[in-house]
């Protein structure tokens, strides 16, 4: 926890949200620095990378605390990313706003001339995005060749950077299912074990390549064609999104370079890894499975592809080396180890399964059960009965899974344990825990129907085709006495991406930026949409902000001068006064945002090179026709300032880095309306009960009219 000193006499709020963004600035950029949470009660340690874990593990109790953690939460509740970019402009904007109000600048100027200067970015970065469309087309149902980036396996995953970002590599898979396998087989035949990365060894053979089309910048007139061109409502003019240089010659935000297209989901994939390319890597191919199994496997597959995340599960294996680390379909879960011989007797046969939603225990009743009250049960004799009640059903349950010669039982909740030793006995096996979506996609699968208790069960719920083998070998034992088993069976839409890490400490760490790296993916299927990254969305907002700001401060001058006489408004006078100060403050976070990542990704030793960087490209994209043109035609330099000092030399060999526009957008959003939010409400606490509040002694001989 950043330390601070908190000044009464100041805004308390925007204080308390600047120290507690400081803890999250080293997790922006592709590198990412862990942090250890430490209880001071227990002396009980935790690893964290991100910013959500990071507000679990603090203690939040203060309102302002409270309110930055809903804040993020939400962020992470939608689009489960963009919560370091939130964190970070929360604290950048919160000194912003300390620093206008410094200079004298009204609290109403800041929350209107903000609020005016974000929403004006938001319509200057529509002209970094990057269609997406038809990124499936390249595949087909015999072969699923596709090209990985090159990526070195390392022990500690918190760190990852490629090691040459020029390099990109062919990886030919015959079928990416079993491709992905690991170690066996659903035959249960030892085969090889996953490669999903291969080290390079040679690098000059690889830049001597031609590069791909991600790296070039196609220059020509980019613009999205509305649906409607005959009406006057409708058409986009050469006059839309026009901003006025101070100059007085306009710049025309339409007439942009051609951001180009992403046709291939390996670029997509590559440019929004940002740094972790083994968790992208899994995530690419997830998605490369969910395509075969809704795709391929229909005959007449007419509704076009979309990314299901609720069918991709993750199963997390500590203890095992990071190539272990893969995507298969179906549903890899761990069981006890007494569950092995029941499954090495039973893998080649041929499962029949029930689906349970709820618990499977002799209490369970679903909601809105009500239990009769005031009724005892009393036996003849006075004796207790021989057999206790939860014994007498499991007898019960026992006989229903012989009836219909059920071996595999899957359950949405919690298991009765005398239940699980039971049917292990009787050649049974009892899964617990189980999520709806399995449940879900063995229905589908199967065709059984799901029922709530086990007396529920007939013909018509009975599923089968359903085959259970081990993940790996058996006689890999986990260190902690559980196996990981794999159930799969024809036409399942289910896909299970199996993380393994040696220090069991950083497998939550891989989990989140697993599914960091699937949610990227999907919002930017879903949206058919991204932004150029590498700074470039951050560079085109600092641009736009300066010109904002001097042709607002030539506006006051002509004013001044008596050139503009329509200002008779006393708020728009007012506002126009501090328009120029408050559009820099604004600005000032996203420059601490482009210095932060500079920093943390050490391609400039001091943050004053960094600022310096950042500013020379700023006021040469100022001075330039147009803003977003020059970032366009300079992306390669900019991105290699950023992230690939070391290879600035040859800026070719720079990739190309995508954003997901929408949580994105929405990241800036909520940062800046918490921040706004907090600074009214400690204006209203420091000036409401000392400026309007007038003692009864002080109102004789003064009359209010």
């Amino acid at each position: 926890m950043a330390h601070r000193v908190i000044n009464e006499r100041r805004h308390v709020g925007l204080q308390q949200l600047s120290s507690f963004a400081q803890t999250g600035r080293s997790f922006l950029g592709p590198v990412k620095a862990t942090k250890f949470i430490t209880n001071a009660e227990g002396h009980e340690s935790m690893l964290i990378s991100s910013t959500v874990r990071l507000l679990e593990g603090l203690d939040l109790t203060c309102a302002v605390g409270q309110l930055l953690n809903e804040a993020v939460q939400a962020q992470n509740g939608t689009y489960r990313i963009g919560t370091s970019t939130l964190l970070f402009l929360v604290g950048a904007w919160s000194s912003a706003v300390e620093e206008c109000l410094h200079l004298g600048v009204p609290t109403t100027a800041i929350v209107s001339i903000m609020s005016e200067g974000l929403n004006s970015c938001m319509e200057a970065v529509a002209s970094l995005q990057v269609p997406i469309y038809n990124v499936f087309d390249h595949m087909d149902n015999t072969s699923t060749a596709y090209k990985l980036e090159t990526v070195e396996v390392t022990l500690c995953p918190l760190l990852q950077v490629p090691s040459d970002p020029g390099l990109w590599e062919k990886h030919d898979f015959k079928d990416a299912t079993f491709q992905l396998l690991p170690t066996y087989s659903l035959s249960g035949r030892p085969t090889e074990p996953p490669k999903f990365f291969k080290i390079q060894a040679k690098v000059e053979t690889e830049r001597n390549t031609p590069q791909t089309a991600k790296t070039n910048l196609d220059t020509g007139s980019f613009c999205r064609k509305p649906a409607l061109i005959h009406s006057r409502h409708f058409t986009r003019t050469n006059h839309s999104h026009r901003i006025s240089r101070p100059d007085g010659f306009p710049e025309q935000c339409g007439s942009t370079p051609q951001t180009s297209r992403c046709k291939c989901l390996v670029d997509l994939a590559i440019g929004l890894s940002h740094g972790d390319h083994s968790s992208m890597t899994l995530a690419e191919a997830a998605v490369r499975l969910q395509w075969q199994s809704v795709c391929l496997q229909q005959a007449n597959c007419i509704t076009p592809f979309m990314f299901d995340t609720s069918r991709l599960l993750t199963c997390c294996l500590p203890g095992l080396p990071e190539t272990f680390s893969c995507v298969c379909s179906g549903y890899v879960t761990v069981v006890p180890m007494s569950s092995i011989a029941l499954i090495k007797e039973l893998q080649d046969q041929p499962f029949r399964m029930i689906l349970i939603e709820g618990d499977l225990t002799e209490t369970y009743r679903h909601l809105g059960f009500n239990k009769s009250a005031n009724i005892k049960v009393k036996g003849d004799s006075g004796k207790l009965p021989e057999e206790s009640a939860e014994k007498r059903w499991t007898k019960s349950v026992l006989q229903v899974l012989i009836q219909f010669d059920v071996n595999l039982i899957l359950v949405q909740g919690n298991v009765s344990e005398h239940l699980t030793e039971t049917c292990l006995h009787s050649k049974r096996l009892v899964i617990g825990s189980v999520t709806g979506s399995v449940l879900q996609a063995f229905a589908e699968a199967t065709r059984a129907m799901p029922v709530a208790y086990v007396t529920q069960v007939n013909k018509n719920c009975v599923g089968s085709g359903v085959s259970v083998t081990f993940w790996t070998s058996p006689h890999d034992i986990n260190r902690h006495s559980r196996m990981a088993i794999l159930l799969k069976t024809e036409g399942m839409n289910l896909v299970t991406a199996v993380l393994t890490c040696p220090v069991s400490a950083q497998i939550e760490t891989k989990e989140d930026r697993f599914w960091s790296c699937v949610y990227r993916l999907y919002h930017a299927l879903k949206e058919e949409k991204v932004f150029l990254g590498g700074g470039a969305v951050e560079f085109l907002c600092l641009s736009h902000l300066q010109i904002l700001a001097e042709q607002s401060l030539n506006k006051e001058n002509h004013t001044r001068s008596g050139w503009l006489p329509n200002s008779s408004s006393w708020m728009a006078s007012s506002l126009s006064v501090y328009r120029p100060t408050v559009l820099k403050c604004l600005a000032s976070g996203w420059q601490e945002y482009l210095s932060a990542v500079m920093s943390n990704t050490a391609t400039h030793p001091s943050a004053v090179e960094a600022s310096t960087f950042i500013q020379h490209h700023v006021q040469n994209a100022i001075n330039s026709a147009s803003p977003s043109s020059y970032i366009l035609s300079n992306y390669s330099k900019l991105s290699s300032g950023l992230f690939h000092s070391c290879i600035s030399g040859n800026l070719e060999l720079v990739p190309r880095v995508y954003d997901t526009v929408t949580p994105k957008t929405e990241a800036w959003r909520r940062a800046l309306d918490l921040v706004l939010l907090v600074l009214q409400t400690d204006s209203e606490v420091i000036t409401g009960p000392v400026n309007t509040q007038i003692k009864s002694q002080e109102l004789d001989g003064i009359l209010f009219l």
